[in-house]
């Protein structure tokens, strides 16, 4: 086993990379994967110069699951931001996933379907199809990880944010799924961690590519409406933790503090923390601060009893 480690450590991986391809990684759904159609879409996996993955074309959606040493009983759900066209599966997943298991939260990374008519019967559904299901399905395992069913909750960043989001604020069961409307397990989770977060899809706020990518070039007045996620917030919407840069020009800080304003009118618990720099994508380090939104994260999900 040492010597593997050094041979990893030779090729520029850690011990921590190891982890991340090993930790358990199963299929979303039991059976056929709903709202799909035969195709010859094949997933993508490509390697950056800096050695992180990306993952697009996804036709599998798949958990891995990180487990803690001493699970606490919670649960948190990653979606990967991408703009809706790929996965940014390390910074904004694995890496993530790590760090939460070292505080006793078992960590599921959602590798989750991207919009795609070829392979899709309804690109603008897939993927809230697979975050709606990945909730569900962790609940149910709830037994076999030691998790408490009520603690279940849903982290995004950037397209993934919009993708929590709308798994957070729209409750409705979404047609397609036909394991959901069989199953009594509710989809809906308990809280919500949203970094950068595409929120509104608006003409004046929307990150155009994750709109289209999602909902086609000439999406209707009320397709704008239904996934803008501000407009979705009602008191049943779960407690929310939000972090976005000031100066982020490719998702405008004003998706955060739509949502923000969106939770205070409703009365939902919310908590907000505003970089005035750090652009957008950065991941767990924002360099341009020596102060840590992870360790926010940490105080918030202790004030909620969700971390002990």
């Amino acid at each position: 086993m040492k010597k593997l480690l050094f041979l990893l450590l030779c090729m520029g991986l850690s011990s921590a990379g190891l982890q991340a391809q090993t930790s358990p990684e199963w299929p979303l759904y039991p059976g056929p994967v709903p709202n799909s159609r035969p195709s010859q879409v094949q997933e993508v996996v490509e390697k950056q110069p800096n050695g992180s993955i990306r993952i697009s074309q996804v036709v599998q959606p798949t958990l891995t699951v990180f487990r803690p040493t001493q699970p606490n009983g919670t649960a948190i759900i990653i979606c990967p931001g991408g703009g809706y066209t790929r996965l940014a599966m390390d910074h904004e997943g694995y890496d993530v996933a790590r760090h939460l298991a070292e505080w006793g939260i078992t960590a599921f990374v959602l590798k989750y379907r991207l919009p795609d008519a070829a392979s899709q019967l309804d690109k603008s559904t897939a993927p809230l199809l697979d975050a709606q299901q990945a909730v569900r399905v962790v609940r149910q395992r709830s037994q076999k990880y030691g998790l408490n069913p009520a603690r279940i909750g849903l982290m995004g960043f950037s397209a993934g944010g919009h993708l929590a989001a709308t798994a957070g604020t729209i409750h409705r069961v979404v047609p397609g799924n036909p394991a959901s409307t069989s199953s009594a397990t509710s989809a809906a989770p308990d809280f919500l961690m949203l970094l950068y977060p595409v929120i509104s899809f608006s003409d004046s706020l929307a990150h155009l590519g994750s709109r289209t990518n999602l909902l086609g070039e000439h999406p209707t007045p009320a397709q704008i409406r239904l996934y803008s996620a501000d407009e979705q917030v009602t008191a049943r919407t779960p407690p929310v933790f939000l972090v976005h840069a000031q100066d982020d020009e490719v998702v405008k800080v004003q998706n955060s503090l739509r949502f923000y304003e969106a939770c205070l009118h409703h009365r939902v618990p919310v908590e907000m923390h505003l970089y005035p720099n750090g652009g957008h994508g950065f991941g767990m380090p924002n360099p341009t601060t020596p102060d840590a939104w992870m360790d926010r994260l940490r105080n918030w999900l202790r004030a909620g009893g969700w971390l002990r």
